[in-house]
């Protein structure tokens, strides 16, 4: 993901010519680094030409100055400490200070409100209030309609008034300030745009053809030798209590495999502490088990026979024989662990992969019913079941991977079962820790669940339609 974060913020003069610019960098409030590049405002890179070319400021100039001699006056009969005041050592009667200052800040606060705080007496001369006045703007001028509603006429067409007295304040539109932020964009939502161009392709909601299959993501790692090969996963149609939030894992390494782990959320696997610990009525085999319905189907151990498991009522619920299928490492795929019969589910429901005698080891494929494990229909592939590493379901189309061990695997043949055909494919497939044992598809989530020597992860993939 990129967590990285830029705030620029820009200062351009609304007109004019800028005689001086400046750029500066500095860490705000929240650690971010910000930019500010600030250029003179059109009022203020006019004021040094203003005060002797333009009537206006020339009046509101000599004013100016008639208030700071009044005002220096008045400080000098108190025994003030201007510029101009008493000599030093002279007293001064305390009312008389209090007054002064009470008329100093009044005065300073109408001429002046930049310099206001500024400084303990009054300003030093005309020219430092000038100077701060031209850090803020020019005299503000009527306000009037002009370009739009609640608009401001420039400061060379303000029109003074004669009867107010002279102030200097801020001009409100001197700079116009520009910010913009990045946004945060995942980094495989850029990998699938790149891997697959426009996105108007993508079929996000109903079926379609695997096209892509992203990074894998490791959620949880066993802690123990009998973790080395297992399964997990979550149940795409879940029935209460349970939901799609619960997960569940085996640890198939070991002669009699009968705990199934169950986690109030990934999370909670990622931890290692399960919630429940349901001990099975018989073993299983192998890693080829899912979980679907409020079931979990597994091939009991050294049988051709596939089980169902209640997760509510903890018995077994439904057992049938797989006829003529191989078990106990007749037809395992290449990297062996008696993986001869697989159990799958996508959006159409639950498959078994398995092979026979009669099909000379190529891929059979059984649709089964999930109450009775019936047989609804099969297929026979010409893929060899030996010969690939693993395989899944999606949208009713068998998916098999080149390789257990390759770090740059593919997921290299696809079977439809719509139309009896299969196609070659090399779709990229990462096998990041070098042992998948395990690999299944997640219709609700739209992953591929694998567990890969020890370690259990997800894949992201897209789907494309024809």
């Amino acid at each position: 993901m990129l967590g990285a974060w830029l705030l620029l913020w820009g200062s351009v003069a609304l007109g004019g010519r800028a005689d001086t610019a400046f750029l500066r960098r500095a860490h705000d409030s929240s650690g971010h680094c910000t930019y500010s590049f600030t250029v003179a405002s059109p009022v203020e890179a006019a004021c040094p030409e203003a005060a002797g070319g333009v009537p206006e400021l020339r009046a509101e100039l000599a004013a100016l100055a008639a208030r700071l001699s009044r005002l220096e006056s008045r400080e000098r009969a108190v025994g003030g400490s201007g510029p101009r005041g008493a000599e030093p050592g002279a007293a001064r009667d305390p009312q008389q200070v209090a007054a002064a200052s009470r008329l100093e800040a009044a005065e300073r606060s109408q001429m002046c409100p930049a310099a206001v705080g500024g400084g303990t007496g009054l300003l030093p001369n005309a020219s430092a209030c000038l100077r701060a006045a031209a850090r803020h703007g020019a005299p503000r001028g009527r306000q009037e309609q002009a370009g739009g509603e609640g608009g401001w006429l420039s400061p060379a067409h303000a029109v003074p008034d004669p009867a107010a007295a002279p102030r200097w304040e801020p001009q409100p539109l001197s700079y116009q300030e520009l910010q913009s932020e990045r946004t945060e964009v995942p980094v495989s939502r850029l990998l699938e745009e790149t891997a697959l161009g426009r996105p108007g392709k993508e079929d996000s909601a109903g079926c379609g053809q695997l096209v892509w299959v992203g990074e894998p993501v490791v959620f949880g790692r066993a802690d123990s030798i009998a973790g080395k090969y297992g399964v997990w996963m979550k149940d795409p149609e879940p029935v209460p209590p349970f939901t799609r939030d619960n997960t569940w894992r085996v640890d198939t390494v070991g002669t009699e495999v009968r705990q199934l782990f169950q986690y109030e959320e990934a999370e909670q696997l990622a931890r290692g502490y399960p919630a429940k610990v349901h001990i099975l009525p018989r073993p299983l085999e192998s890693t080829g088990a899912v979980i679907y319905r409020g079931g979990l189907f597994f091939q009991p151990r050294q049988s051709r026979s596939v089980a169902r498991y209640d997760l509510r009522g903890e018995t077994i619920t439904a057992e049938r024989e797989i006829p003529g299928a191989g078990y106990h490492g007749q037809y395992p795929y290449s990297w062996g662990g008696y993986t001869d019969i697989d159990l799958a589910v996508d959006e159409t429901g639950l498959w078994v992969i398995y092979s026979t005698e009669k099909a000379r080891g190529a891929i059979v494929l059984s649709k089964l019913d999930p109450e009775t494990l019936e047989i609804r229909r099969t297929w026979e592939t010409n893929i060899r079941k030996r010969g690939v590493a693993n395989s899944f379901l999606i949208c009713g189309t068998l998916y098999t991977v080149s390789s257990y061990s390759a770090p740059n695997a593919t997921i290299n043949f696809a079977y439809d079962t719509a139309t009896g055909s299969s196609r070659a494919l090399s779709i990229p497939f990462e096998n990041r820790f070098r042992y998948l044992s395990m690999l299944d598809y997640n219709p609700a989530e739209r992953r591929l669940f694998a567990w890969d020597s020890f370690n259990m992860v997800t894949y992201p993939v897209r789907l494309s339609r024809a």
